[in-house]
């Protein structure tokens, strides 16, 4: 496996079910669980700091973690988060377990740089990010952590392609399109209140005109 990990301290849960997460949550904890790579489940908990870490970070579902603890010891994806709907505290977190040589679906973040000096923003364009992510299929020793869209030479109307994306040599798409859009240079916006409130002046100018010719 190709891709650093990232070290995630845990600690081993012995229960399963509603009764023994609220426990874990009431000791400080988040109650979660490592599933696939044709073994058991295994239930831990771990720091909630830890994930809101992770999560601020755009690619944490294609990251790959090194889990460690009370005899566990696991390389997996962070593949699901439960999030309180008011506090927005984590609840529950769902670990996919990774062995090698193993192919699944995974969604991929895409970067973008050089916006500041890409001719089209340079002009008053903007970028119009159509797809931050892209699903993709790939075997764990290849799965990226992000791909890199290239703006820098893009004036108005330029398009960025899957095509054209850094980061793509080991994995395939699952999109319907071959060679879809991900992302363009829109042109510059007129602002809806800047042109009324010249049709504003100008009707004004056109009624002191035909009073001044009255007079």
């Amino acid at each position: 496996m190709a891709q650093k990990f990232t070290e995630i301290q845990v600690s081993s849960r012995a229960k399963a079910g509603k009764g023994a997460a609220r426990a874990t949550r009431r000791d400080g904890l988040v109650p979660a669980v490592i599933y696939g790579g044709k073994s058991e489940p295994t239930l831990i908990a771990l720091d909630p700091r830890i994930v809101m870490r992770e999560l601020s970070n755009s690619s944490w579902r294609s990251h790959l973690y090194q889990i460690k603890g009370d005899g566990v010891t696991s390389v997996a994806l962070m593949r699901a988060v439960q999030l309180h709907p008011v506090t927005d505290r984590p609840l529950h977190v769902d670990f996919q377990r990774m062995v090698a040589g193993q192919h699944i679906r995974v969604e991929i973040p895409v970067v973008f740089e050089g916006e500041e000096v890409a001719p089209g923003i340079k002009r008053g364009g903007v970028l119009n990010a159509v797809m931050h992510s892209v699903e993709v299929n790939c075997d764990v020793d290849h799965i990226p952590e992000a791909f890199t869209a290239d703006v820098a030479q893009l004036d108005i109307h330029g398009t960025i392609h899957w095509s054209d994306l850094k980061g793509t040599e080991h994995v395939t798409h699952t999109n319907h399109e071959e060679d879809f859009v991900i992302a363009t240079i829109a042109p510059p916006t007129v602002s809806v209140e800047t042109e009324e409130t010249t049709e504003e002046e100008t009707t004004e100018t056109e009624v002191a005109d035909k009073a001044a010719s009255k007079e």
